[in-house]
């Protein structure tokens, strides 16, 4: 996997990764589910580096190297 999720860019999915949490717990049912799974996938992607979506779609926030 080539990394195209930057430092800026990971900061702020843990941000929403916490907020999706935080409200996961004041929630119940489905849409606690939904908010938990935004939560793992949010920390998954900024632990990695990693968007699968990015990568269809052709984007990347890492710097090119030249």
């Amino acid at each position: 996997m080539v990394k195209n999720v930057h430092g800026g860019d990971r900061a702020v999915r843990l941000v929403i990764a916490a907020l999706a949490a935080y409200f996961a717990t004041m929630n119940d049912g489905a849409v606690q589910v939904i908010l938990w799974v935004v939560a793992a996938i949010m920390v998954l992607t900024a632990a990695l580096g990693f968007c699968p979506l990015y990568r269809l779609f052709g984007v990347s926030t890492c710097k090119v190297k030249k």
